[in-house]
């Protein structure tokens, strides 16, 4: 009868463990993807803006079912914590598509798309940008960009002045990154140079 209790509380026991046996395979499977994914994304970062690459978002962040990774050059100091502004040399959004990645969105001088400078951009180039990133659940990420030299850095919120801070979402019409007007509520259309009147900031 002890017999019999100890093969019947071994069999119990090695049933127990089976299941913990056949996660671990999965769980690290699963790793191993998430390893190779944000290898391949650290690449395509430096790819696009050298070895100083760094990814501050990605995921779907236009809310238009593809993947994207917001890459950026810092400079000065580093931001002070989430949602906090940074300030980039340099931004990029790429996207992928059919495993291909493309570039849907440029700051560096100016801010471009695959189909111009956007509407809003200043004419003379800036070399450096104060961005803020903020996510709305319908809309997906806008990203706010202000030319740096025109920010006022003495305390934590300090008054921008200067040229306005430039709105930038995904129109999920033309199916791009383009700026907003001052209402937020409409999207300004892409120039081809930077010399037309309604890229001039008033």
């Amino acid at each position: 009868m002890a017999n019999a209790m100890l093969i019947g509380a071994t069999t119990f026991f090695l049933a127990g463990c089976k299941p913990a046996q056949q996660v671990a395979p999965e769980a690290a499977a699963a790793a191993a993807v998430a390893n190779a994914a944000s290898t391949e994304n650290q690449q395509v970062a430096e790819t696009v803006l050298g070895k100083q690459a760094e990814i501050v978002a990605h995921g779907d962040l236009a809310l238009n079912g593809s993947e994207q990774l917001l890459v950026v050059n810092r400079f000065g100091k580093g931001d002070a914590g989430p949602g906090s502004p940074i300030f980039v040399t340099r931004a990029v959004i790429v996207e992928k598509n059919n495993d291909r990645w493309a570039e849907v969105l440029r700051c560096d001088d100016h801010l471009k798309n695959p189909r111009g400078y956007l509407g809003g951009s200043p004419v003379s180039p800036v070399t450096g940008w104060r961005l803020e990133l903020k996510q709305d659940a319908d809309q997906g990420i806008e990203l706010r960009f202000t030319p740096a030299e025109s920010v006022q850095e003495t305390s934590p919120g300090a008054p921008m002045t200067g040229r306005r801070t430039i709105a930038v979402r995904w129109n999920k019409k033309a199916k791009r990154y383009q700026s907003l007007d001052q209402s937020h509520r409409e999207y300004l259309g892409d120039v081809p140079t930077l010399e037309t009147p309604q890229s001039i900031l008033k």
